[in-house]
């Protein structure tokens, strides 16, 4: 089962997920975490901190948990 995140936009970065997600305590410890975990967007690893998540995109962190994300917007991408 993954953990809806809500966001408020059309699409969120990786690194802003993380911190939204409470993953990580601020963006400055995005990079360094994309280093040291896998983290997996829609299956595929995922290392950019800036790649675009819309709604709908699944995140897999092995260590961590499983996400969803749920924009409330209702614009496409």
């Amino acid at each position: 089962m993954h953990t809806p995140i809500q966001i408020e936009e059309t699409y969120i970065t990786l690194g802003q997920f993380l911190k939204h997600a409470n993953v990580i305590s601020s963006g400055g410890m995005a990079k360094p975490f994309l280093e040291q975990f896998d983290v997996y967007v829609d299956g595929e690893l995922e290392n950019r901190r800036g790649k675009k998540l819309y709604n709908g995109s699944v995140i897999d962190i092995p260590e961590v948990g499983s996400f969803v994300v749920e924009s409330l917007t209702q614009e496409d991408a």
